[in-house]
């Protein structure tokens, strides 16, 4: 086992496991964004987030909700910022969602790209739709 993520999630290295269930382990992040800020790993080695099997997609959830009134009761933050980060930008290679408490000024910001491309909302839902079609079947429809 070389994934970082899957030893982590595993306690196969020393870890801050806050908690964990079947399919999923909660640590500490060692380089919190603010005091508190949890990773929520899978056991199993998935690295992006259309991997994850349902089982494990509903412990991600679950997990999410409970660290996050973990940390309201701890902290009493002004918010709490759920992330996850996909393909190039997941710098562990193994899937994790990032959950932390928020504060007015923590001077954490969500940073506006250099280019902004012209905002074409009706195109973009219309394509949206499309691949939804193709991505999502119904479940009783039979191939033609």
């Amino acid at each position: 086992m070389n994934c970082l993520g899957c030893k982590l999630a595993n306690q196969l290295l020393e870890t801050n496991v806050v908690f964990e269930d079947d399919s999923i382990t909660c640590v500490l992040d060692i380089d919190p964004l603010n005091e508190g800020h949890t990773l929520i790993l899978p056991k199993k080695h998935f690295k992006d987030l259309e991997e994850i099997d349902e089982t494990t997609i509903k412990s991600i959830i679950n997990a999410s909700v409970i660290i996050s009134n973990v940390l309201k009761g701890i902290y009493q933050p002004d918010g709490i910022s759920i992330i996850q980060n996909g393909g190039i930008f997941n710098d562990l290679e193994h899937y994790h969602m990032h959950v932390f408490p928020r504060y007015k000024d923590d001077g954490f910001g969500w940073v506006e790209p250099i280019n902004k491309s012209e905002i074409k909302l009706n195109e973009v839902k219309m394509k949206m739709i499309e691949e939804l079609r193709v991505e999502v079947k119904p479940k009783n429809s039979s191939p033609s």
